[in-house]
């Protein structure tokens, strides 16, 4: 007889699964502990990289496929994929009848998970919750909710322990456990760079610029007025020599208005410039390995990875915009607005100053130490499951 913990993991794009695979490789390893992944979103989608195969590659099982319906790339869609998001996994969730839910920080996939979880008293274990942006993105909304949702709480810094605290959570229930993407770059869990050099037929003595720009998803409608400025700067910093990789979006409203215009990139061909629907965990952190320690290169964008990955790497990033504001970051990070010329101009510094790449070589992390992974899996197969895990109080 089988008397491990059921633990149903959720993920919904591939930023997110990066960050859940050292929890599943933890769960998957705890004696007291199986894993059940379900996978949705744009996993399922080739049009953002079908990556349900990076899954597979890496030698996860996948248990459920949630097939949510996106008929658009407007909020109006958004609203519509988490009803369906609801209606698909509670379905699976009944098949698969798990002890714990393990869901992460802020998508809509996510919160349609909690949502269903949650309604069919599954405890439900949150990962980053209390993390805070104010850059207009919906996510503070979506990642707060899930968070009153939820019974168990992981957050990756002492900022958002409180912030749960603060939100009338019992101390009880929340583990401050550092941010799990983390245990791979302590692990060196990650592409070398010969790999990263051979597999993208890059000179090592030219520096490389790795960019990736997200929709602010309440500015959806301007998403491609604002990823322009960026292009016209990627294109001068490959005149200039830069071996630029790009990446596609995540699929929030707005995702869709960015890739028609890398497209339209690609379709120029110009020299320096590839494109890439998705490189995957082992190598997005190779890549960052080699614009920070192992090489030189930046990180250019607007994504949460730029900020929380990037320290333990010694990584420079130039930030672009609004999506990330507010959020906790190291001493490596260069904020600029929307202007091609500003963006060149920080892409410049962080190739070419040696106090401030210095100074992300050494930057500490806020978001922990790398044993993310073992901490959480460790609290999932020992946390009482009984009637006051699930019958939630307010501290206030």
């Amino acid at each position: 007889m089988n008397d491990k913990r059921r633990i149903a993991v959720f993920t919904g794009n591939r930023a997110e699964y990066g960050l859940q695979y050292p929890i599943l490789k933890a769960i998957r390893s705890h004696p007291s502990l199986d894993y059940r992944l379900l996978v949705s979103g744009a996993h399922l989608d080739e049009d953002f990289g079908y990556t349900v195969r990076e899954i597979e590659k890496d030698g996860f099982e996948v248990h459920g496929e949630v097939r949510i319906e996106a008929d658009g790339d407007s909020l109006l869609s958004t609203a519509r994929a988490i009803s369906s998001g609801i209606r698909s996994l509670s379905t699976l969730l009944n098949e698969v009848r798990p002890d714990f839910m393990v869901v992460y920080a802020d998508r809509y996939e996510g919160f349609a998970a909690v949502v269903a979880s949650s309604q069919m008293n599954i405890p439900t274990a949150h990962v980053e919750g209390g993390d805070l942006t104010v850059g207009g993105a919906l996510d503070d909304s979506v990642r707060h909710a899930m968070t009153k949702l939820a019974h168990l709480h992981f957050t990756t810094n002492e900022e958002a322990a409180e912030r749960v605290l603060c939100l009338g959570e019992e101390p009880w229930r929340v583990f401050n456990v550092g941010s799990p993407a983390l245990d791979l770059i302590a692990d060196g869990d990650y592409a070398s760079p010969d790999e990263i050099y051979r597999r993208y037929r890059l000179d090592p003595a030219m520096p490389v610029v790795i960019f990736t720009q997200h929709s602010v998803t309440t500015e959806y409608d301007r998403a491609a007025e604002q990823v322009r400025p960026s292009i016209e700067a990627l294109k001068i910093l490959a005149r200039e020599g830069c071996q630029v990789i790009i990446t596609y979006p995540n699929n929030d409203a707005g995702g869709r208005r960015i890739v028609k215009e890398i497209e339209l990139l690609a379709a120029e061909t110009p020299p320096g410039i590839r494109v890439y629907k998705s490189l995957g965990r082992y190598d997005y952190h190779g890549m960052l390995n080699v614009c920070g320690r192992a090489g030189r290169g930046v990180c250019v964008g607007n994504s949460s990875s730029g900020i929380k990955e990037t320290p333990g790497l010694g990584c420079p990033v130039v930030n672009i915009g609004s999506r990330q504001n507010g959020r906790l970051r190291a001493d490596n990070v260069i904020d600029v607005g929307y202007r091609t010329d500003e963006i060149v101009s920080a892409v410049r510094k962080a190739l070419n100053d040696e106090g401030f790449r210095a100074r992300c070589r050494t930057a500490r992390n806020p978001y922990g130490a790398g044993n993310a992974g073992r901490r959480i899996a460790d609290v999932l197969a020992t946390v009482d499951i009984n009637l006051a895990l699930l019958q939630k109080k307010m501290t206030y």
